[in-house]
């Protein structure tokens, strides 16, 4: 047989834009929502439904439902769809057998509500049974489909294709005279069948559907969205602030934040409609029994409802109600208040459906679970107190205030003193958003803030009925049960609920919480040089600045969980910055100090301060204790490039970093480092400046100027007898050699410094060298390897003045032969 159709009609008509009622616009109004039913067939055995393949109305969520809201079906139950526009059919998503206990009022049981997005075709299967009749499904199974955005945009889609969608749905087989879903077969539930009792737990087994390998097909999604372009981790803190609901502002699409109704506004007045009833049997659309729900916004009598405490924590956030565009005209009875007026603890849960939706489209996944949760399964209003999208977007849930202790319908035996936030989406193996986690935490910190209960502590909860819960713990009515503050929904009631990524993260929830935040690390100072801690059990590293610092800083806890940072200055406040902020500027006196930074939480608890980072204000000046000075140097000589040495020593009262050649070429030599070789043009003045700076930045310069002078050998003053040689290799072409034992040349100047050049061979012998008349060294000529220009023999004095210098033949045995190229020196 074909499935069944019911259609339910809401009060009101369209008249906004698609957009406007897909994201309930500020000023838009509420939305209404098209709900349609298809139910299953099912198997003459009990043990399995299906829904064959066919074309629907459009829709973007969907659940099954069965006739006995206290039974809970806990094997295998999938749907998939196939988007509208590209006609890609998704793969099999498995829906979660319980949607929790609801309210007692519930009219039936069903799945979690699925969100799989614009769709325009469907198809399910159920399985169930051991060859038991205590294992057969229940009664009734139907589909639901729910277009939250009222049809409009079902309209839009209708003519996409040339599919049949006249009833809604069109099978595939027509109608062939069998059971309807909603009669398949009577329920053999034992005891399960009284309202009163436990709920039954109808097991399905693991028989394999057919064909029912791993799917490749793409995921429920909406493939003509326009891609997200909203970041899926932006800042809760950053969220618009609460719009008064007047409808004021302009309509953008977007949802808006909104206060709570206060004590004394008005709300829908009653409906007759229960919810949504299974399949009859037909293959006909059938329209709904009509309702006696007049339109949205009409005033129902004023209810007093308690006032909302402060909180120690600041509200985040939220969009109200209307920012999502609820139609409160489906869920016209008054709220309901927590008996003892206090919230005790926060049970985090999460839709159990696709992640897939956009930042844009969680208004429509909100409006699909209010109306899932009241007009398919009866309840009076959505279970949640709170929802949670994945860009961190906050929505009330249950209406009565969002600042007041709202009954919910979330967490079976607890309701009566908790509140419920919910994720959209399913974290049994990804884990939610940071922005989503964040949000969960503020909203935490608030509800609980107002009843003085600290997030990181342990509630003492009294169970209003027995249970079991995921992990085995059982409890009988009226038990005391010890939970975290804030804790997963599988932690007091037999479900995956909040999924295994979500509830490990719950623990980082509470520290967000409740506080204190992580410490901050400085990443960097600027302004400040760094230096590293150097000797034997030396760590960390020292900073050095003028005075004014940049103190740059992570910090590992959210941002909007933060009122403040702040940098300490050897312990006390120096600066305060923002909760956003990553960086501060603070000016020390001269001197050591400590600097550390620390964040305060919302709640007011400040973390332990980071390590302390020592800082030098340093205002004083490096020195040169020894002047820059030049020395010729031994090497190769030429006119152009007379070795020397350039010398100096630069200190500093606190710590020298380098010492700079700026002229005549550049140069960075470290703290340590107390000489450099270069060379000069002979003939020329040149200036060596110098600059020294510390590791704060203070600077001293200094500079030396010298010109390199040659004094060729037939400058000398000769005795005894030299030969003279011309070649290219030798200064100014030529040089003098000599054999004789007492031959000498004497050279006078005045200068600092003076340098004699020679050629050198295997065959050169030995000289006497005197300075001033005083000999000062015997020098040996011979080389291994033939050298021309070779500055042998070098001296220098403080300062300038006039001198003489002699060399004297020695006339060494077998080899006396002694080749001088020039003197060299520095005036």
């Amino acid at each position: 047989m074909t499935g069944v159709l019911v259609v339910q009609g809401l009060p009101g008509g369209g008249t906004g834009s698609e957009g406007a009622r897909a994201g309930g616009a500020k000023g838009a109004g509420p939305v209404e929502v098209d709900v349609r039913s298809a139910g299953l067939d099912a198997r003459d055995d009990g043990r399995g439904a299906v829904l064959p393949r066919r074309d629907t109305e459009r829709f973007s969520m969907l659940g099954v439902t069965w006739d006995d809201p206290d039974v809970r079906v806990t094997g295998r139950i999938e749907a998939r769809t196939r988007a509208v526009g590209s006609g890609a059919w998704s793969r099999w998503l498995a829906l979660d057998g319980d949607s929790g206990q609801g309210e007692e009022t519930a009219g039936r049981g069903g799945t979690e509500p699925a969100w799989v997005g614009p769709s325009d075709g469907v198809e399910v299967r159920v399985v169930a049974g051991d060859g038991t009749a205590s294992r057969r499904l229940p009664a009734g199974l139907s589909l639901a489909m729910i277009d939250p955005d009222g049809g409009a945009a079902g309209a839009a889609g209708a003519g996409s294709g040339s599919r049949n969608k006249a009833s809604g749905v069109s099978g595939a087989g027509g109608a062939d005279g069998g059971r309807s879903a909603a009669g398949s077969g009577s329920r053999a539930y034992g005891s399960a069948d009284s309202r009163a009792g436990s709920r039954a737990d109808l097991a399905l087994d693991t028989v394999a559907f057919a064909a029912d390998e791993p799917s490749t097909e793409p995921a429920p999604g909406d493939p003509d969205a326009p891609a997200d372009t909203q970041s899926p981790d932006p800042d809760p803190g950053t969220a618009p602030e609460a719009d008064p609901g007047d409808g004021s502002g302009s309509s953008t699409g977007e949802p808006t934040a909104s206060d709570a109704p206060t004590a004394g506004s008005t709300s829908p007045a009653p409906s007759s409609g229960t919810g949504a009833s299974a399949g009859t049997g037909s293959g006909s659309a059938t329209p709904a029994p009509a309702t006696s729900s007049p339109v949205a916004g009409s005033p129902s009598p004023t209810v007093s409802v308690p006032a909302g405490p402060p909180s120690t924590a600041p509200r985040p956030a939220i969009t109200s109600r209307a920012g999502w565009g609820a139609d409160e005209s489906i869920s016209p009875e008054e709220p309901g208040y927590l008996p003892g007026g206090k919230v005790k603890a926060v049970v985090v849960h999460h839709t159990a459906e696709s992640n897939d939706y956009t930042c844009a489209q969680a208004p429509a996944v909100v409006r699909g679970i209010y109306t899932y949760h009241v007009k398919t399964l009866g309840w009076k209003d959505v279970g949640y107190n709170f929802l949670v999208d994945k860009c961190g977007t906050v929505y009330e849930g249950r209406k009565g205030g969002v600042d007041r202790p709202v009954q919910g319908a979330h967490a079976y035996g607890f309701n009566s003193e908790t509140t419920g936030i919910s994720v959209l989406g399913t974290y049994t193996t990804a884990a939610p958003s940071q922005a989503a986690l964040v949000s969960v935490a503020r909203i935490a910190a608030w509800k609980l803030g107002q009843y003085g209960v600290d997030p990181a502590s342990t509630a003492t909860l009294t169970a209003g009925e027995a249970g079991t819960n995921l992990f085995r713990a059982s409890w009988a009515k009226g038990a005391k049960r010890s939970l975290p503050a804030i804790h997963g929904h599988r932690d007091g009631y037999n479900t995956q609920c909040p999924g295994d990524a979500f509830y490990d993260r719950l623990a980082t929830v509470r520290s967000w919480a409740a506080g204190p935040p992580a410490a901050p690390a400085i990443t960097s100072l600027g302004g400040a040089s760094a230096v590293a801690s150097t000797g034997a059990g030396a760590v960390g590293t020292t900073y050095y600045t003028k005075g004014a610092v940049t103190v740059n800083w992570s910090t590992a806890t959210p941002a909007a969980l933060l009122t403040a940072h702040e940098v300490l200055v050897d312990g006390q406040v120096a600066a305060k910055a923002s909760a956003t902020a990553t960086s501060a500027k603070v000016t020390l006196t001269p001197g050591s100090h400590r600097v550390a930074v620390r964040a305060v939480h919302q709640s007011g608890k400040a973390t332990a301060s980071t390590t302390d980072t020592t800082v030098v204000a340093d205002t004083t000046a490096p020195t040169f204790p020894v002047k820059p000075s030049l020395a010729l140097r031994t090497g190769t000589v030429n006119t152009a490039a007379v070795p020397l040495t350039l010398s100096w020593r630069a200190a500093d009262s606190a710590a020298l970093k380098d010492v700079r050649l700026t002229a005549p070429l550049a140069r960075t030599y470290g703290p340590a480092v107390p000489s450099a070789a270069h060379t000069a043009a002979s003939g020329v003045a040149t200036k060596w400046s110098m600059t020294a700076y510390d590791q704060a930045g203070n600077t001293a310069a200094a500079s030396v100027s010298g010109t390199p002078v040659i004094l060729q050998e037939t400058a000398a003053v000769r005795t005894g007898t030299w030969t003279a040689k011309s070649s290219g290799s030798y200064l100014g072409g030529k040089s003098l050699t000599s054999s004789s034992k007492q031959a000498s040349l004497t050279w006078k100047f005045t200068g600092r410094s003076v340098s004699w050049v020679v050629s050198r061979a295997a065959t050169s012998g030995q000289a006497d060298i005197y300075l001033d008349g005083k000999k000062v060294s015997t020098v040996d000529l011979k080389s291994a390897t033939t050298k021309y220009r070779d500055a042998i023999f070098t001296q220098t004095w403080s300062a300038s003045a006039a001198h003489t210098l002699k060399i004297v033949v020695v006339g060494t045995k077998d080899r006396p032969a002694v080749t001088t190229d020039a003197l060299v020196y520095l005036k």
